[in-house]
């Protein structure tokens, strides 16, 4: 995990980014250039490391009710990318399409909210991430939940499913 300095360096380095100081220690970081009402991007930067960065407008990530991302864990490549995605975003008007810079395949595989795999005879099932686990659902119905994507993952392949592309 970056420190608090390591991702306020992160953050400075955009020159589209306003630091903002709040309570407690905290930083947001705004982008005045906005084509949308939220000028936010970086959310409760806070000196134990955690904080969030604005999703809303993105595909692939897990978000809040509000569009926010936490970004605790993310390493300094993924937090660079995500803050330029949601920039970019955000520089688009309103019903425009976003286009998120690619993604490692690794991290674009943490970060899936939900996808559907399929087993020979054509039963699906649907993994979603949601609260830090991994969720199997066959319909409405919950079967299992992982700790990981990769246990998850070990394990329909072992029971014959592929993921749907």
């Amino acid at each position: 995990m970056l420190s608090f300095d390591e991702k306020l360096d992160l953050f400075t380095s955009f020159p589209e980014l306003t630091r903002n100081d709040v309570s407690m220690g905290r930083v947001n970081f705004h982008f005045e250039g906005s084509q949308h009402e939220k000028k936010t991007v970086v959310f409760r930067l806070h000196p134990n490391g955690s904080g969030f960065i604005y999703a809303g407008l993105l595909n692939g990530w897990d978000t809040d009710e509000k569009g926010y991302t936490n970004i605790r864990e993310l390493d300094a490549d993924e937090l660079r990318e995500l803050t330029a995605a949601s920039i970019a975003s955000l520089s688009k008007p309103p019903g425009a399409p976003a286009r998120e810079p690619g993604q490692s395949r690794a991290a674009k595989r943490r970060r899936m909210a939900k996808n559907s795999w399929r087993d020979g005879d054509g039963n699906t099932l649907e993994l979603r991430h949601e609260e830090d686990l991994w969720y199997l659902y066959a319909g409405l119905n919950l079967e299992m939940a992982f700790e990981t994507y990769e246990e998850a993952e070990d394990y329909l392949m072992e029971e014959g499913f592929k993921p749907e592309a």
